[in-house]
């Protein structure tokens, strides 16, 4: 996969290069994130309490699927197989820019669950979070 140019800068900046990719537990894509951020969340995910069993779910399957990635010096990484079954890639893919993480899906998937996506958020009652941002 290529990285955006428009984001390798940052991404150098912040992590050397390193990124981490790992399933998305909800949608048929992956989560990216730098190495600095994921550190944050992996963090986290090792403090929940190992006795709780959807923790322990949650742990092995985010932390199991992470693969740490370098991007080359030509802006490409390399997505391991297990990873690209999980989002089902296949040329094209779609990058979505998440703040402290991108999400890669295929095309076909994108395409799939946008509609879907498009109409939840239409039909749902908007937080009061949401609705002070003022969209």
């Amino acid at each position: 996969m290529a990285v955006p140019k428009k984001y390798r800068d940052s991404i150098a900046e912040a992590s050397d290069n390193q990124l981490v990719a790992t399933i998305d537990l909800h949608s048929p894509c992956l989560l990216i994130y730098t190495l600095d951020e994921w550190e944050v969340i992996e963090r986290k995910l090792m403090s929940m309490p190992n006795v709780d069993p959807q923790a322990r779910l949650y742990q092995r399957l985010l932390l199991g699927h992470a693969t740490e990635m370098e991007i080359d010096s030509q802006g490409r990484v390399l997505l391991p197989a297990l990873l690209r079954e999980h989002a089902k890639l296949d040329k094209p893919a779609i990058l979505l820019g998440q703040g402290n993480k991108f999400e890669l899906w295929s095309q076909e998937a994108w395409d799939a669950n946008r509609p879907e996506m498009l109409d939840t958020v239409a039909t749902t009652d908007v937080s009061e979070a949401l609705a002070s941002l003022s969209l």
